[in-house]
């Protein structure tokens, strides 16, 4: 007879970030080797550590992969229409400009379909984090290539390779006026937890674009083997470069270097600050100040 194993009733430690994900959600709806989730536990990790009111946080994606970690988060959040979620925090932060609001969506809503509101919200200098998942593809849509897609990859709208040339992101948001450009990869989770940290503590726009694996579509139509291979890969080829040139870290080809890094942090005012400030000129003890803008 076997003797009867002892059970421990004492509780189990509960992650640090396990009160702001939506365990009764889980499993995942990613596929295998995707980076997403290793991003959003980077976003997690980042709103411990900063300190931030939760109650006070709001989390707006669109359409796509990276859409759904909208609804993985315990925290306000709003899953909006596909290319819409830049407009849709801006309203939001104008309503309560007291809220930290973080755009967390992919590069196809952000970059292709969106395109217009993240230069335009940039240019404006809005309160805004922008965390854009860049998979070089429509990952959810079934593998057509986009805006960020590099030369010569394929996809299924590009079956002989794509002729087009993709946005070097740093630099469009840098010239646009972000008040902080980054980019990481998902191999590099410590610097992209320090980095969402540094961007949410801006007092205008701030751009973080995270390059991720896509196993399923891109990267087995492409033929670069799997995750595992890719995580290698972008551990082997990406040199941290803080501070460079934002015209210099365009990804063009498939396969070459990644410089990552921060490459932008300055200060200028942001948007309600500006709007704040021009009414006060223009209608001077006429202009009162809305209740809900105040400290």
């Amino acid at each position: 007879m076997k003797k009867e194993e002892s059970i421990s009733l004492e509780p189990r430690p509960q992650n640090p970030i396990e009160s702001l994900i939506r365990v009764e959600r889980l499993p995942h709806m990613w596929c295998p080797g995707c980076g997403i989730g290793i991003s959003m536990g980077a976003f997690t990790r980042a709103v411990v550590e900063s300190g931030i009111d939760q109650n006070s946080l709001s989390v707006v994606s669109g359409i796509g992969c990276t859409g759904r970690v909208a609804g993985y988060l315990r925290l306000d959040s709003f899953h909006v229409t596909h290319g819409r979620a830049v407009p849709f925090a801006t309203g939001l932060k104008l309503g309560n400009p007291k809220l930290k609001v973080v755009v967390y969506s992919g590069d196809g809503d952000l970059m292709a379909i969106g395109g217009n509101h993240l230069i335009h919200a940039a240019r404006r200098n809005v309160p805004l984090t922008v965390i854009l998942i860049n998979n070089f593809n429509y990952g959810m849509t079934g593998g057509q290539f986009g805006p960020t897609t590099p030369m010569e990859a394929f996809g299924t709208t590009a079956p002989y390779g794509n002729y087009e040339y993709p946005f070097n992101l740093p630099y469009l948001m840098d010239v646009c006026g972000a008040d902080y450009v980054a980019r990481w990869t998902v191999y590099h989770v410590r610097q992209l937890t320090r980095s969402i940290t540094e961007a949410m503590s801006k007092d205008g726009f701030s751009f973080i674009e995270v390059i991720t694996p896509c196993p399923e579509l891109y990267l087995r139509r492409n033929r670069l083997g799997d995750a595992l291979k890719e995580m290698i890969y972008l551990k082997e080829n990406s040199r941290i470069q803080n501070g460079a040139e934002t015209r210099t870290v365009a990804i063009e080809k498939s396969r070459g270097e990644i410089i990552i890094g921060k490459f932008v942090d300055r200060e200028r005012p942001g948007y309600i600050q500006s709007l704040d400030g021009h009414l006060q000129k223009v209608l001077g003890a006429r202009y009162q100040r809305p209740p809900f803008w105040e400290k």
